[in-house]
C-alpha cells in the first residue's frame, strides 16, 4: 500500500477487478499531461500520476477509481515526496471524514 496525503493507493490483482472495469469512463489527463487522482480544492495542488497509464472511475462522489500502470509510474504532489509505483493495477481510495449529518471526501 502507498499513501500520499489523503490518497491511499492499494495494489490489486487484475483478476480481482470488478467485471465492468473496462466499461468505466476513462479520466482525461490535465493540461500538464498528468492523471489526477485528487485535486486540492483550496490549494489547487494535485495528487497525480506522471507516465503512461489509465485511470477509470465509477460515477458519484464516492465512486471507486482504478489505476492501471503498464510500465510503472510516479505519484507526485507539490507538497509531498514523489512515490514510485511498480507496474500493475491499483485501487485509489480518497480519505473520507465525518461531519455532523454527513460523510464527505477530505478536501485539502
Amino acid at each position: 500500500m502507498y499513501r500520499q496525503g489523503d490518497v491511499l493507493i492499494v495494489p490489486v490483482a487484475e483478476e480481482a477487478l470488478p467485471p465492468n472495469t473496462e466499461a468505466l469512463p476513462r479520466q482525461p489527463r490535465d493540461a500538464r499531461g498528468r492523471l489526477v487522482l485528487a485535486l486540492g480544492e483550496v490549494t489547487g495542488h494535485a495528487h497525480a500520476v506522471v507516465g503512461p497509464g489509465t485511470l477509470v472511475r465509477e460515477s458519484g462522489p464516492f465512486g471507486v477509481s482504478y489505476l492501471h500502470l503498464p510500465d510503472g509510474g510516479r505519484v507526485v504532489h507539490e507538497e509531498h515526496a514523489a512515490i514510485p509505483l511498480p507496474k500493475g493495477w491499483y485501487r485509489v481510495v480518497r480519505q473520507r471524514e465525518y461531519v455532523p449529518g454527513a460523510v464527505r471526501v477530505v478536501a485539502d
